[in-house]
């Protein structure tokens, strides 16, 4: 699709948003969507409900195989994979392609969550063809990464993976799921945001002092995968498949 092309598409959906309908097209075009919002959910708790214990690696897609991220996310891969537990990615190139590739070398489950879009997002080769599953709606594809999830890793990226961060930390915080471990790895990368929730959010009481504790920082993939074992270790389970 051309860039013209995608300009009038988006101008088409905003003059939709405020054009009457009536009945007999609400019900023929919101009936369909609430069928495949369906399926999709009874597709994704079908495939999911029996992986195991796994852990979410988030990312940018736009990262290159030869950066320093990249290398780390596959090494963080294949660490967890090592001490016991699955893989989730979201599918696609960059970060989650990382994450797929260290699962995959260490033989482990390899998960992925594909959104279809219109650019950056294609499957990658790394995924388990028994794990692999595509979405229209990127809110059905959190519920997945949320539902099945014991523990979050996010590495550099852009507003998707500030999505994923926050809505994991807000379900969290909100006691929606229990306190599964979330780990921020790259501390440069980092610094800003930590240093602008304390500064912002924190200083106008709208957090407590104690959701800092809801995430933490780490440096390199053996410090984070450490925070996955020690969570596991505290509540005395075995991550063994």
């Amino acid at each position: 699709m051309s860039t013209e092309e995608e300009e009038e598409k988006a101008e088409d959906r905003i003059r939709n948003a405020f054009k009457e309908r009536d009945w007999n097209e609400i019900k023929s075009t919101d009936s369909w969507a609430i069928f495949k919002i369906m399926s999709e959910f009874v597709t994704g708790f079908e495939k999911l409900s029996k992986i195991g214990p796994c852990v979410s690696i988030f990312g940018s897609a736009r990262t290159p195989r030869d950066h320093a991220y990249y290398k780390m996310a596959e090494d963080i891969a294949a660490k967890l994979v090592r001490h016991g537990y699955g893989v989730i990615t979201g599918g696609g190139p960059g970060i989650m392609e990382a994450g797929n590739k260290g699962a995959y070398s260490e033989g482990g489950k390899s998960v992925g969550l594909n959104i279809e879009l219109p650019f950056e997002q294609f499957n990658n080769i790394y995924i388990d063809r028994d794990k692999l599953m595509s979405f229209d709606y990127f809110f059905v594809r959190k519920v997945m990464f949320i539902k099945y999830s014991q523990g979050f890793v996010v590495l550099p990226g852009g507003f998707g993976t500030m999505d994923e961060f926050f809505e994991a930390v807000t379900l969290i915080q909100t006691n929606k799921i229990g306190k599964f471990p979330i780990v921020l790895v790259g501390k440069a990368y980092w610094q800003g945001l930590v240093d602008w929730i304390k500064s912002s959010l924190l200083s106008h009481q709208y957090i407590n002092e104690e959701d800092l504790d809801l995430f933490c920082v780490v440096e390199d993939a053996t410090e984070a995968v450490k925070v996955i074992d020690e969570f596991y270790n505290k509540y005395l389970l075995s991550p063994n498949f």
